[in-house]
This record gives structure tokens, C-alpha cells and sequence, in this order.
């Protein structure tokens, strides 16, 4: 049997957006720029896929700009706000678990003399709203925060954020919601948000296809020079077939969504009873309620190395991670679990089971009974050394 759970990584484009994105490269190859009649059809197919992502985070057209993914919207985001703002103060907050796309922009943005500051968070790694509010200031010209966390799917509090920051400082506030969109509402107004970053890949859309949410009125200096596309905010061929895909896949993600993450809850559900009831010492490190995402499960099995546990998973057609996709080439520990407080031995046995509307029932049955095998073969040999 195949079990994919690795969908926070990337998910299996929906077979909808494949033909859309086939026809659009075998009849729609003109360029949305040109002023001939190709070029016109290729703008309306933009225009189209435009609409369809704002209607899907309760934006405007006119405030989406596509991206080549989520990590170049939040670079835009980040850089762009810093070095647009940088004459009323240099001070930029973030938290210690974001996602490299954002921490490597910060520390980039530290080179150039701005004062960072990388908020600490609980052991579930949310932040502490109180040390916010105290970090700002008159001096602060952004904040960027994750809507949902990508390794322990925890949901920050990015609408109280927003309210804190926007009575306390004159500050851009970003929101990194690539594991947001799909699982849960993204309404940038709600939280007072001035840019929300979001990808395709995430919600069974295109690798390589990624938006910018921009407000209206918001300050920002694109460090993304070229022709003037997206209007001056991402210069740059649009990416037709992709950013069309992106936004059938948003769409589609939006008239389902209750379905979906209803299937994704009762896959997660399953799981992780099943979990606690037949595999002993394990530490559930994500929210086993509400205040975690339904896509997202990460656990530590004590006594087992998780990449070892991958491996073994991976040769019964079971594919999970120890983390971020983005930076498993880096060795090391993971960032969030170690600021979240996690022990060596918690860090070391860590999985992330990451779910979509597609798994089932007997996918999770098949999972934990190949699971308790690996778990309870690999002690059996370490106990053995």
C-alpha cells in the first residue's frame, strides 16, 4: 500500500490542474505582455487566476502578485518592507521558528544594520504575545510571523498579533501563511495584515507557483528589478501555466474546503489515538486539539532515531519527514523543535506526519502497524548495543 504523509513538504498536484496547465502550454503560449491577440488571451487567463487566489483568501484582485513560490513572496515581503521603511527605524521582529525562507532573510537584513529581534515561544512553539508587546516600538518597521508552524502545526496568534502591532508601532506586519491556505481562512483584514505570502504547491497546485498579498497603500521597495511585471513588484515573464494552475488548485481548495479538512481530521485523529494506545514512550510535541493545524502531527519516539524510522517507513511505501523539506540538507538539529525545549532524545525520534484529504482510514491502519514494527524493532537493536 502507499501512504503519502509528507504533504507539508509538497502535496500530489490534483490531476484537474495538470490538464489545465497542459492545455495552457500547447494552446495558450503567448506572452500576457505582448499586445497581439495571444498576448490578450494569455492576459485574461492571468487575470482569471488572479481573481481565483484573492477570492480564495478573501483578498482583492488587485492585491495579489504572483511569485515564484513562497519563499521568494516572503523575501519581497521582508527585504522590500525593511528597506522601504528604514528611514522611520531598524528594528524587525520575527520568532525562532519560522521558516528559513524567513529567518534568512533576517539575518541578511542583519548584515545591512538592522537590529533583529527572534522572539521565543512555548513548547509548542508558540510566541509570547507579552514579549511582542514589549519588543514594540516606535523603531520597529516589521513583523514577520507564521500563520501556522510547518514542523509542529501549531497556529500562532498572528490576530492578536496583528492588533498589538498595529496599536504600537507604524510597523509592516508579514504573514507567512504557505501552511495556512487550505487549511484554514486566510482573511488578511482580520489580522491587520499588510502582506501574507502563500504557495501552490502547498494545496495541490504547481511547484514554483507562489503569491504575494500586498494591501493597498502598504510601503514597499521590490528588491526584484526587470520589465515592471506584477506592477513592479516581481518583474519577471509571468509564469502562465503555473500561476493558472495556482489558481484552479486555490480555488478548488476553497469549494472544499470543510471536506478536506475534515478528512485530514479524522486521518490525524486516527493516527494518533492509535499512537498513544500501541506504541509506548512517545511524546506528542504537537496540540492534540484545535490549536493545531488538522494537516500537521509531529511526535517523538523515544529510544529511536527518526531518520533511521523514515528509511525503515519508506521501504513498506510509507513516506513521512523529520522536518522541514526546505532545510533537511542541513545536518543538525531542528530550529523549532530546539527552541520549543525539546530534549536531545526527543529531537533525535521526532516524525512529522503530514496529512491531506486524499488519506484514508485504512492508509492510517496500515501506518500505525508498519510504525509499531519499526519503532519496536529499532529498541529491540539499540537495547542490543
Amino acid at each position: 500500500m502507499f501512504v503519502y504523509l509528507d504533504n507539508s513538504s509538497t502535496t500530489r498536484q490534483d490531476p484537474q490542474v495538470t490538464r489545465l496547465m497542459c492545455r495552457i502550454m500547447e494552446e495558450n503560449f503567448g506572452n500576457p505582455s505582448s499586445l497581439h491577440r495571444l498576448g490578450l488571451e494569455a492576459e485574461k487567463l492571468m487575470k482569471k487566476a488572479r481573481q481565483q487566489v484573492a477570492q480564495s483568501m478573501g483578498a482583492a484582485a488587485g492585491e495579489i502578485f504572483f511569485t515564484s513560490g513562497g519563499t521568494e513572496a516572503d523575501h519581497i515581503a521582508i527585504m522590500g518592507s525593511a528597506r522601504a521603511l528604514k528611514r522611520m527605524g531598524n528594528k524587525i521582529i520575527t520568532s525562532q521558528v519560522e521558516h528559513p525562507a524567513v529567518l534568512e532573510n533576517f539575518r541578511a537584513l542583519e548584515q545591512e544594520g538592522f537590529q533583529a529581534v527572534y522572539l521565543d515561544v512555548d513548547e509548542k512553539g508558540v510566541i509570547d504575545l507579552k514579549q511582542l508587546e514589549a519588543e514594540l516600538d516606535e523603531n520597529t518597521v516589521l513583523v514577520s510571523l507564521m500563520q501556522v508552524n510547518n514542523e509542529l502545526g501549531s497556529l500562532e496568534p498572528v490576530e492578536q498579533a496583528g492588533a498589538l502591532i498595529k496599536k504600537r508601532s507604524r510597523a509592516n506586519f508579514h504573514i507567512d501563511a504557505v501552511q495556512g491556505l487550505g487549511k484554514l481562512p486566510v482573511d488578511p483584514s482580520s489580522v491587520k495584515a499588510d502582506l501574507v505570502a502563500v504557495s501552490a504547491h502547498k494545496i495541490h497546485g504547481p511547484k514554483g507557483c507562489g503569491a504575494l498579498y500586498m494591501k493597498k497603500g502598504t510601503r514597499l521597495k521590490s528588491p526584484v528589478y526587470g520589465g515592471g511585471q506584477e506592477q513592479g513588484i516581481r518583474s519577471g515573464t509571468e509564469n502562465l501555466p503555473g500561476d493558472a494552475g495556482f489558481g484552479l488548485a486555490a480555488e478548488l481548495a476553497a469549494k472544499e474546503f470543510s471536506r478536506r479538512n475534515q478528512a485530514m481530521k479524522e486521518a490525524r485523529r486516527y493516527l494518533l489515538e492509535g499512537i498513544k494506545a500501541e506504541i509506548g514512550d512517545v511524546r506528542i510535541n504537537s496540540f492534540e486539539d484545535e490549536r493545531c493545524v488538522a494537516s500537521v502531527l509531529n511526535v517523538s519516539f523515544l529510544g529511536t532515531r527518526g531518520e533511521v524510522l523514515l528509511h525503515m517507513l519508506e521501504q513498506k511505501e510509507i513516506y513521512v519527514s523529520t522536518g522541514s523539506a526546505c532545510s533537511s540538507h542541513h545536518k543538525g538539529q531542528s530550529h523549532v523543535l530546539k527552541a520549543a525545549g525539546l530534549s536531545e532524545e526527543e529531537m533525535e525520534g521526532a516524525i512529522r506526519f503530514s496529512f491531506s484529504h486524499e488519506n484514508t482510514r485504512q492508509q492510517m491502519e496500515y501506518t500505525l502497524e508498519q510504525l509499531k514494527k519499526a519503532v519496536e524493532s529499532m529498541r529491540r537493536v539499540i537495547r542490543r548495543k
